[in-house]
């Protein structure tokens, strides 16, 4: 399957977020590949968008937000699990990324349920902190260019024909965008 190119991230996030739906989350680990449809994620944006890294100004933490599109963004929260982004805006806008909240497993299951100890796969990758342990993806996988094979990227996946919009989850500030989107296939 062909790997997203960069232009695929460079249009509005919001609009990135939906697109990316359906397309193919890839994990290489050593000499196997486990991969899952994304099935649920959320845009964050710049100045218009109080709930984003990038709301206030770059640091060392969000800067990749604020460089080229196409890059992972992997943030440690809440002292314990870890996110997965990618950075994903318009050329003028200055910062954006879509979070990957959801995946539906589909290849390397079993090291899936290893990575997390649980067999339960409707539970297995339906959260940000969930995926991120099935897919061993850390803190190392920062800024990596995702428009390339390589440990990580995302590829085609299934055409999406029904798209829920609702609010972002376990936000504060900006509840009013509806920018959490999920497929309803």
């Amino acid at each position: 399957m062909n790997i997203l190119p960069r232009e695929f991230y460079q249009r509005d996030t919001v609009i990135v977020a939906k697109k990316l739906l359906g397309k193919k989350l890839v994990r290489k680990i050593g000499n196997q590949e486990i991969s899952g449809i994304i099935t649920e994620t959320e845009a964050y944006r710049h100045e218009d968008d109080p709930a984003s890294h990038a709301f206030r100004k770059i640091t060392d933490r969000n800067k990749v937000m604020f460089g080229n599109v196409g890059i992972s963004y992997v943030y440690f929260t809440y002292g314990m699990h870890y996110c997965f982004n990618i950075v994903a805006k318009k050329s003028k806008v200055p910062a954006g990324a879509v979070l990957i909240r959801a995946i539906e497993p589909d290849k390397g299951i079993k090291k899936m349920q290893e990575n997390r100890s649980l067999k339960d796969i409707k539970n297995l990758t339906n959260g940000p902190a969930k995926l991120t342990q099935a897919l061993n993806i850390t803190k190392e996988h920062y800024g990596i260019d995702l428009t390339k094979k390589s440990e990580i990227h995302i590829t085609e996946g299934i055409k999406v024909k029904k798209i829920a919009e609702s609010q972002r989850v376990g936000i504060k500030k900006g509840k009013e965008l509806l920018w959490n989107f999920k497929i309803m296939n």
